[in-house]
This record gives structure tokens, sequence and C-alpha cells, in this order.
């Protein structure tokens, strides 16, 4: 038997260590997954989408290749028995009536997200590449496809990008053009060009996990490391010492069954229009509403609000835009306060804007890159101890991608609308997605299924929130931004009328 040549041999990569990171994040509680749902207005046949996802997706070899952990470390390695029809597959909603119009759509899109949750729920296949995609071939008149995308392939920027590669410009592809590449934002780029030296801090991060997290308790480890790294330890130092989340109905003991739902899409221009009338970004206002949501959804289940304060876990991209394409992790995190103990949307809007107004000048997601990648190589009882010393100083995750602003068509069908969610780790049991696509706000959420067992009851309200936001900023002084006592008085004006 002919020896094969090692073109022809199974190739076999090293992982980089913040990948490795979070394949090693795994757990039954927590799949660490990133679900997407591209909702598309005309049928879609199983053998098209299999064309596409033959000639683009896997354009990536790595989408080829398996991740396989050793005690030496983990790897990239061909799966020398890959098949696409395992990969890619038909899914039926089960339950679906014959209701038309609004109630039929309705019930359309609660089975879809049942089947979403599912999926969200169910880990992948080690033994294979860690990825699939189900076709719903028949929904609301069109087609559904749910992507699963293990995590220690690439991060959200990256895998939404890889996505949007699936995708034209034109219903025609001849007539195709590029994906304008203005969407992705460069905030990312100027952060690691600002701060640079990842190495540096993967060091650092690497004698914090070495000590077993001493530092928490020692200020003499904490000093001595300030002396070495300056700035970027002492933000090290105050991000492990965070206070844990305090508890509430959003943190609890984690279940195996994930819920996931999406709200009616939001108008971008009047997102924009609030931004501009309270000085701040469409990002603060987004989560400022999601704040708002929180609390209505804690309120409506009992629970005492009043000065409450959590925290979610946001991912700053670390990539350069030239590097848009590459999968792989490289991002940062942050943590950021939602204030659900505010009564007040305008107050709890200025509060958002502030603590992302602080987060932008700090060193928080370039120590948190350098942390994960000295978790990837720590021995297994650091990671544990590690992932659940973070994973309690937040209740949620939030992430916020803005996605192209033009229509976009995957084998010729229109996508109307799609929605992603990125996985939670550890003890952390709620995810907040937020998404930018043709001129529309997409908002959704997955949740424990112990915690959040009606996830509904949570995005239905983020829309009143935002249109608080909104009636407040069209009644309000356009001579100036709109004030805590301008809202104050025009909310009492509101509940006396």
């Amino acid at each position: 038997m002919a020896t094969k040549t090692p073109r022809q041999r199974a190739r076999k990569e090293a992982m980089s260590r913040v990948d490795t990171a979070w394949l090693r994040m795994e757990r039954p509680t927590n799949p660490m997954m990133i679900t997407g749902v591209l909702m598309l207005s005309e049928p879609m046949a199983l053998d098209r989408l299999k064309r596409i996802i033959d000639k683009r997706f896997l354009a990536y070899s790595r989408f080829r290749q398996k991740a396989v952990d050793a005690g030496t470390g983990a790897s990239w390695q061909d799966d020398e028995h890959f098949d696409l029809d395992w990969h890619v597959r038909l899914a039926a909603l089960p339950g679906r009536g014959s209701a038309r119009g609004v109630r039929g759509e309705a019930m359309e899109k609660r089975a879809l997200e049942r089947f979403v949750s599912q999926m969200a729920s169910t880990p992948l296949d080690k033994t294979k590449p860690l990825w699939q995609f189900h076709l719903v071939e028949s929904y609301r008149g069109g087609s559904a496809l749910i992507a699963r995308i293990h995590h220690c392939y690439a991060d959200g920027i990256a895998l939404v990008q890889v996505l949007l590669s699936l995708t034209d410009t034109a219903r025609d592809p001849g007539k195709d053009r590029d994906l304008a590449r203005a969407w992705l934002k460069q905030d990312g780029a100027d952060v690691a060009r600002r701060i640079g030296a990842v190495e540096r801090y993967t060091r650092l991060g690497g004698r914090m996990l070495g000590k077993g997290m001493e530092m928490v308790q020692d200020p003499t480890l904490a000093a001595v490391l300030a002396r070495e790294g300056g700035e970027i330890a002492k933000e090290l130092v105050q991000a492990l010492a965070l206070p844990d989340d305090p508890p509430s109905i959003l943190r609890g003991q984690l279940g195996v069954s994930k819920r996931v739902a999406w709200a009616e899409p939001l108008d971008l221009d009047e997102v924009k229009a609030v931004g501009r009338a309270c000085d701040c970004t469409v990002n603060d206002v987004l989560m400022a509403a999601a704040a708002g949501a929180l609390r209505s959804y804690m309120l409506d289940r009992g629970e005492a609000v009043d000065g409450l304060t959590l925290r979610a876990t946001v991912p700053v991209n670390l990539r350069p835009l030239e590097h848009a394409r590459k999968l792989g992790n490289h991002f940062g995190l942050v943590f950021l306060d939602l204030p659900v103990g505010e009564g007040n949307p305008i107050r709890r809007l200025e509060y958002v804007a502030e603590c992302m107004k602080q987060l932008k000048n700090s060193r928080q997601a370039i120590v948190a890159y350098g942390l994960l990648a000295a978790l990837g190589m720590a021995p297994q009882p650091v990671q544990e101890l590690a992932l659940e010393l973070f994973s309690r100083k937040a209740t949620a995750v939030a992430t916020n991608v803005p996605g192209p602003q033009q229509p976009l068509y995957l084998a010729g069908c229109r996508v109307d609308e799609l929605m992603f969610w990125v996985p939670q780790t550890g003890s952390i049991g709620l995810g907040l997605s937020i998404l930018s696509y043709n001129n529309r706000v997409h908002f959704g959420l997955i949740g424990d299924g112990r915690l959040v067992p009606d996830p509904d009851a949570v995005i239905r309200r983020f829309r009143p929130e935002f249109e608080k936001l909104l009636y407040l900023a069209m009644m309000g002084n356009w001579a100036r931004p709109l004030d805590s006592v301008d809202a104050d008085a025009l909310l009492d004006e509101t509940a006396a009328g």
C-alpha cells in the first residue's frame, strides 16, 4: 500500500491559547456555541444551501477540521471522514397549526423560537468539526436557517462576517457587489494599536493564574504587579477584585435547557434620533432600553430592584479591520453596569452612557484578552477557579454587532431578519444580543430555562422601554441635550394625562 504524501496526510495545527480557553469552557449547562438564525422571505432548497456552504463556508479550511484537546494542548485536525450531509440538514418545526394572518405568524415564530432553543441547548459532536446548519424549509412563506458554530473557531465579530460572506447584495449573484466593509467598526483596531504588547499582558495574566488568584486577598502581590505592569496591572487588579454581582432571580443554579426569543425590530433612524437628542451613542440607547426591559421583568416577578445594579460582560473587538475575515478569537471583555434599579429612563440612559465612556478609556478589554490567553495554558483546576471567579462578577453577557445597512440575499432568497446569540460562561445564565441590519435593530435574548423560563416576557418589554426614550426625546428641549429634570417633568405629565 502506497504511503500518503505530506499533502495527503491529515493536517494538524496547534490551537491558539485564547481559542483553547474557549474550547475548554464547554459545560453541560453552557455549551460554547454561537447560535444564529436567518429568516428568508422565499423558500430555500437544501441542495442550494449545500452548494453555498460548500463554495463559501468551506472556503475557510478550518471548518473541515475538528478540535482535538489532549494533555499536551489543543490542536486543529483535518476530519478525514468529513460529511457535508451531516453538517447541513433539514429540520421541521413541530406543532405548527394551520392558522393564518397575524395569529399564524405569531404561532410560527414561537415554534421557531422553541426549535432554536432546543438547538442552543444541544452540544455539538466533539468527534466532528464543531458546526452545523439546520434548514427549516417552510417558515412564514419562506425559510429559516439556524447556524451553530463553536466559539473556539472564532469570536462573534468574525463569525457574523463569515455568515454574511454566504450572502450577496443582489438577488442575482452575477450582479453582486462586494459587501461594504464600512459596517465593521474600527474601534477595536484603535484599541489594539493604542495598547499593543498583548504578550506582555498574557504573561501578567499567567502570573495571576499561576498564583491561584491570590492577589484578590494579597495586596502585596497586587503591588508587585503594579510595579511591573503599571496601569495595565492596576486594571488587572481592579478587574479581579470586583465584587460578585448581587443575588437576583437572574442568577442561580443553571440547568441544561436554554430559552431564546427575539423582539420585533426597531427603526435604526429612530434610535439614532434618540441618541442625538440625549447626546449619547446608539449603543448607549439600546443597552439602556435592555436594562429597562430587565427592570420591568424583574418587577413583574416580584423582585425588589430599588438601587440594584447588575453587571454584564461586553465583548470588545481587538482585531484590525484588515483581519475582519480571519478566524480565531481576538476580543477582550469589559464589565458594563446595567442600572435596573433606576426607574427614570433618562437617568438610566445617562448612567449607561457614562459607564460606557469610562470603559472606552480603560484597558479592561486587553487585560481580559491576556487573561484568556493565560487561561488557555493553565492547569484544569486553575481554569475552573478562574472561570468561576469571573462568572460570579456578572449576571449577563451583552453583545452589540453593527451589520450591513442594505438587504442581503442567500442563494437568491432575501434575508428579512437575522439574530444571533453568544454563549454564556461559568455560572452566567443570561445573554442579550443586539444586531443592526438593513436600517433596523434586532434584539434577542437567551436565558437558562430555570432562571428565565419565559424570555418572551423580557423581549416584549424592549420596544416599550425604547419608546419611552423616544417620547421623551421628542418632547424634550431641543436647544440642549435632554436631561434628568426634563424626563421627570415629562414622565409626571404623562402619568397625570
